[in-house]
């Protein structure tokens, strides 16, 4: 397997690991519907809310934002998917789309989670 993808699957076990250590159930992993793929999806027990979560990494870079990586194609596809996941599993919870931005130095994992990153009506 390459780097990159060997990279990417480390990063959402970050985000996922990340997710659980604040209390959130972690419901699913790299869930798939046609072209789109929600890298994880997530129940935050204190607002009872179902958390569809796009995990976004790069290498330390000072000028790049992983989170810049989630364009309006990404987020359509993504709204798609959560409205697929939702209606096939009879969910009855408030939906909201977070990003996990994680970079990494060296070593080191810096993690940004971004809740509300984008509503389903844009």
């Amino acid at each position: 397997m390459a780097d990159h993808n060997l990279f990417g699957i480390e990063a959402e076990k970050q985000a996922a690991d990340y997710l659980a250590k604040k209390g959130y159930e972690i419901i699913e992993r790299n869930w798939t519907f046609l072209k789109a793929e929600i890298d994880i999806i997530a129940r935050d027990p204190e607002k009872d809310e179902l958390v569809i979560v796009e995990v976004k990494a790069r290498k330390k870079d000072p000028l790049v934002l992983p989170e810049l990586a989630v364009n309006k194609k990404k987020r359509r596809l993504l709204i798609t998917a959560a409205d697929e996941y939702i209606v096939s599993n009879e969910i009855d919870l408030d939906c909201r789309f977070d990003i996990i931005s994680i970079e990494k130095s060296k070593d080191e994992w810096f993690i940004d989670h971004i809740e509300n990153a984008f509503f389903s009506f844009e």
